[in-house]
């Protein structure tokens, strides 16, 4: 139970991590969306600022800095009472603040560009730079003021930070956080209806990779996905019912073999004294078992490849019944884990996979002790077979997977292989998703090695 709930457990953290795969077709998609899409979206905003909010924000303080050019002209000329009645009339009509009265005031470090466009407009009217100070009141609104110099005196212009109203920095990321989302939201769901059915085939064609028949792919979305779709769920039903005929066909084969052969065996059993040359009998009933034995061979691996049933398994007990019987004939294996390892998998092609590789060690290893080790973590399961043989040449560590090859010396045909046996765990591996890799071991002889990934 304990096996079951760690496996499951881990199933659903690798599903809930397929979504953060920023290198499939979806992320790519979206990702080139949203990059052209708000690119778009800055260039308009950018557009918009060059051609209509600056020269707008220019306009509103020319205008300004006239006012207050104006009223600095005004101003000289008044006398005392009028001056109050001046700057009464400014304040009502203009929001302006005008005084004489002058204590220092820090220069503004505001970066609103209104501000920045005025003192651009006041140096233009009065051909000389006019620096704005800033100051707080006591309602903890901002002040602004441009001091202008008069002849004999200077005259203090000042206005609220909610005169000017505007505010460009709170609208463009208003603007820019809200076309971000609606972006992100649209380029989502687009981009998730064109590669779904791409999704779908990518996890089926996977399936069908490890021997699987999936589901048939839901046929939706354009028109050439739909195509798409359909061919491939046509392809699909074909290669499933090629397969089925190809099985029904090497069945038929076997059969049809087996019976001419017992036929053969039961004729050579009747001849007399032999057949005159007991030798020669005897090497044709070895050959006839060895025929007889690779058809047997043949019809259980094709019902191991068809069969992809998968269930917990304790790898140690699988191991331990694969090495006892290997051990029946005499032969040394050492056989150690580092800790009980429990795995999904298929059984059958862990135990013909251990079981060819054993054998190959067994055959090739000079009758010299075999190491069989087995570990396993939070990625990987892996097991490794050594032997002690004359080893592989490395530029036929792969030749040696195809079917029917043999290596001339230390695999050749008096030794009694078939050729068969890791050709036939290398489509096991291949079905199931796992590796078999052969190495030289340190010393003499050769360490065959199969990963099984966790992840699965």
């Amino acid at each position: 139970m304990g096996c079951r709930l760690h496996l499951l457990t881990r199933g659903l953290t690798d599903n809930s991590m397929r979504f953060f795969q920023f290198q499939s077709y979806f992320w790519k998609i979206l990702s080139t969306i949203g990059v052209v899409s708000i690119g778009f979206m800055l260039i308009v905003l950018s557009t918009i600022a060059y051609y209509m909010v600056i020269p707008l924000g220019q306009r509103a303080t020319d205008d300004l800095a006239s006012i207050i050019s104006h009223a600095a002209e005004t101003w000289q000329t008044k006398s005392t009472a009028e001056r109050n009645v001046f700057a009464d009339q400014m304040q009502r009509k203009h929001d302006l603040v005008l005084t004489n009265v002058i204590t220092p005031l820090p220069n503004s470090t505001n970066l609103l560009p209104y501000l920045f466009f005025l003192e651009s407009s006041l140096e233009n009217q009065l051909g000389k730079k006019i620096a704005l100070k800033t100051s707080q009141d006591d309602h903890g609104e901002a002040w602004f003021w441009a001091d202008i110099p008069l002849p004999d005196e200077v005259v203090r212009f000042g206005f609220t930070r909610s005169r000017i109203g505007v505010k460009p920095s709170v609208a463009f990321f208003v603007l820019l956080i809200t076309g971000f989302f609606l972006i992100f939201i649209t380029a989502t769901l687009l981009t998730r209806r064109l590669t779904v059915t791409i999704e779908r085939l990518y996890q089926a064609a996977q399936l069908i990779g490890k021997g699987k028949w999936p589901e048939p792919v839901k046929e939706e979305g354009p028109e050439e996905l739909v195509v798409l779709a359909r061919e491939f769920n046509r392809m699909n039903i074909q290669i499933k019912e090629l397969l089925a005929s190809r099985t029904t066909l090497l069945a038929g084969i076997s059969h049809d073999l087996r019976t001419p052969l017992t036929q053969v065996q039961l004729a050579l059993a009747m001849l007399p004294d032999d057949g005159g040359d007991s030798q020669l009998m005897s090497g044709i009933q070895r050959d006839l078992e060895s025929v007889n034995r690779l058809i047997g061979q043949a019809l259980q691996v094709n019902m191991e490849l068809d069969k992809q049933d998968k269930e917990p398994v304790l790898i140690a007990e699988v191991l331990d019944h694969i090495i006892e019987a290997a051990r029946r004939g005499d032969q040394v294996i050492e056989w150690r884990t580092d800790k009980p390892c429990c795995f999904i998998l298929n059984p059958l092609a862990l135990q013909r996979i251990v079981s060819n590789l054993l054998e190959n060690a067994v055959r090739y290893g000079k009758q010299k002790p075999i190491s069989v080790t087995c570990s396993c973590d939070k990625d990987f399961l892996i097991i490794q077979v050594l032997d002690s043989g004359s080893g592989i040449p490395p530029e036929q560590r792969e030749a040696v997977f195809q079917p029917f090859f043999r290596l001339e010396q230390s695999r050749s045909s008096m030794t009694g292989g078939s050729g068969l046996g890791l050709a036939i765990v290398r489509q096991l591996a291949d079905i199931n998703g796992w590796t078999v890799q052969l190495f030289d071991r340190e010393g003499d002889g050769t360490c065959a090695k199969l990963v099984i990934p966790l992840g699965q």
